[in-house]
C-alpha cells in the first residue's frame, strides 16, 4: 500500500536558531530513525498506530514546510494535528521573548541571554519518547544511551516504507519482554522501569497524550515518582522535553551545575541543594534557564 501524506506550513520567527533543533535531533550519527541534513530533518515515528515518517524542511523565507508519510489511513484532522505537533517540537509554543525581557539585566545570567537570544527547547515527538530517553539516560553519558536508544527501537521491529526506523509508542514497547530490553544494553532496574511505564500509559494511568496541551504538572509528578526507577531529574526533564514546560527545576543534572560554576560569581563547586537554591529565584523558568546552561557549555568549548 503507497504511503499516505499530509503537509503544512508554518511561519517562523525572527532570530529563529535552527541549529539548536538540528543538534538535538542529530544524536545518533548512524541516523537510525532521525536524519538530519542541512536545512531539513527526517523523523521516524509512531502516528496513529502507524509507522511514519516526519519531515520538517526550513525554508530561506522563514517558513517551514512539513510533510508526514504515513504507512496507513490519515484522518481528516491531521493537517491541524500536524500543525500543533511540529509547532510544539519546535518549541515556537514557548514564550522565550517574556523570559528574555524579564531577566535581560541579570547580574549573571543577562550576558548568557543575550549571547543566546531566541533559544528554545526543541521537544520530543511524544512526551512519552521524552520520559523513554529520559530513563534510557539516567546515569551514564550521551553516547551510551544514544547506542542503548538505537538498540531498543531496533528491537521493537517498526520501520516505515521509506527506510528509517520508528520510535516504538507504548504499545511496542511493552511488546518487548526483559530479556529484550537486557539484550539492547538495559540494566535490569531500567528494563523494569520501562516495562511499568509503558504498562500504566496503556492502562490509561498515565495518559500523556492526553495531558499534552495542558499537563497537569502536580498529578504527573506524583504519579511519575510512584514508579518505582523515576526521580526528580527525570520528572523535571520529561516535563521539559515533553511538555514543554519551563519551570522544572534541573538542580540535579551534573552539567547544569558544571555550567552555573563557571557563572562569575559561582563557588567553584556547586552541589545540588547549592544549584537548587540558586536556580529557585528564576521561577517560572527554571528549565528554560537549565537550557541556557547547556547551551552555554558548547559556547565555552
Amino acid at each position: 500500500m503507497a504511503a499516505a501524506t499530509q503537509t503544512c506550513t508554518l511561519e517562523l520567527p525572527a532570530g529563529f536558531r535552527l541549529a539548536d533543533i538540528l543538534k538535538f535531533h542529530q544524536r545518533d550519527a548512524l541516523a537510525f530513525s532521525e536524519r538530519v541534513d542541512t536545512d531539513s530533518l527526517h523523523k521516524g515515528l509512531v502516528w496513529e498506530g502507524h509507522a511514519a515518517c516526519l519531515s520538517v524542511h526550513f525554508l530561506p523565507d522563514q517558513t517551514v514546510a512539513v510533510k508526514i508519510s504515513l504507512d496507513g489511513a490519515l484522518t481528516a484532522t491531521d493537517a491541524d494535528n500536524l500543525a500543533r505537533h511540529v509547532r510544539r517540537m519546535l518549541g515556537l509554543t514557548q514564550p522565550v521573548d517574556e523570559f528574555e525581557k524579564a531577566h535581560a539585566r541579570h547580574p549573571q545570567l543577562g550576558a548568557l541571554i543575550a549571547r543566546q537570544a531566541g533559544l528554545r527547547v526543541p521537544l520530543a515527538a511524544s512526551p512519552f519518547e521524552a520520559l523513554t530517553w529520559a530513563i534510557i539516560g539516567q546515569q551514564i553519558s550521551v553516547s551510551a544511551a544514544v547506542s542503548i536508544r538505537r538498540k531498543m527501537i531496533k528491537a521493537a521491529g517498526l520501520v516505515h516504507s521509506g527506510g528509517l526506523a520508528c520510535y516504538p509508542d507504548a504499545s511496542r514497547l511493552a511488546a518487548l519482554s526483559e530479556v529484550d530490553l537486557r539484550a539492547a544494553g538495559f540494566s535490569a532496574s531500567k528494563a523494569q522501569t520501562l516495562i511499568s511505564v509503558s504498562a500504566r500509559v496503556l492502562a490509561g494511568e498515565l495518559p500523556l497524550d492526553e495531558w499534552l496541551d495542558n499537563p497537569p504538572v502536580d498529578l504527573l509528578r506524583e504519579r511519575l515518582l510512584g514508579i518505582r526507577g523515576i526521580g526528580p531529574w527525570t520528572v523535571n526533564y520529561t516535563l521539559l522535553r515533553g511538555f514543554g514546560w519551563l519551570d522544572g527545576s534541573l538542580h540535579g543534572d551534573v552539567a547544569v551545575r558544571r555550567a552555573l560554576q563557571m557563572l562569575p560569581g559561582n563557588p567553584e563547586k556547586m552541589g545540588e541543594a547549592e544549584a537548587r537554591a540558586w536556580l529557585e529565584p528564576l521561577s517560572p523558568w527554571r528549565a528554560l534557564v537549565a537550557a541556557h546552561l547547556w547551551a552555554s557549555l558548547a559556547l565555552s568549548a
